[in-house]
């Protein structure tokens, strides 16, 4: 539904063989240079190099862009030495401007309570994911949970949409389609 979720795009990443292969989920957000996706994208649980920048590449509307290799912004602190599931979040900037519509920012969501809710969210997964064979989906669903703030601020937001691998990054929206949460899909993170 691009007239909804103009942002939507797809994270690709070059095999060691040079192939390229769908990663995950990734939104064009704010600006037309400034891409919103996973940070285990890149790192491990450790913040360890797994992926180079320069191995991937953002598509949205059928074009593929480069990123600016250098722009990587992790969610996790300058001093942190672990990613955690509440800072699983990067930016990224593109070499040159998407010829794309982006997502707008999101205003401030919903004033969540902690504790137990019902949030009816729609899950939009750009890159589709392992429990869904199209090339996209879109699913109703609700975050039934919010977590206390990390130290940082960061709420965890918990939910019973149907995700799979190759869907991190999704997004969930709330009714007035505001981006509420961002899917974090890395088993290591999500085994407990």
């Amino acid at each position: 539904d691009r007239a909804r979720f103009p942002g939507a795009g797809v994270l690709w990443c070059r095999r060691p063989d040079g192939v390229p292969q769908k990663a995950a989920a990734a939104w064009l957000i704010g600006a037309p240079s400034l891409v919103m996706l996973n940070a285990h994208n890149f790192r491990n649980r450790q913040l360890e190099t797994t992926r180079s920048v320069a191995d991937c590449y953002f598509q949205i509307d059928g074009r593929n862009y480069d990123f600016v290799a250098e722009s990587l912004r992790l969610g996790a602190a300058r001093d942190a030495q672990r990613l955690h599931i509440t800072d699983d979040w990067a930016l990224l900037r593109l070499a040159q401007p998407a010829q794309a519509p982006h997502q707008p920012l999101p205003e401030a969501p919903p004033d969540l309570p902690v504790g137990d809710i019902t949030l009816p969210v729609t899950m939009v997964s750009p890159g589709g994911h392992e429990n869904y064979r199209g090339p996209s989906s879109l699913e109703t669903c609700a975050i039934r949970r919010i977590d206390p703030p990390t130290e940082g601020g960061t709420r965890r937001a918990r939910y019973d949409c149907n995700d799979g691998y190759g869907g991190s990054g999704s997004g969930l929206f709330d009714e007035a389609g505001r981006l509420v949460a961002m899917q974090s899909a890395s088993l290591s993170m999500n085994s407990r």
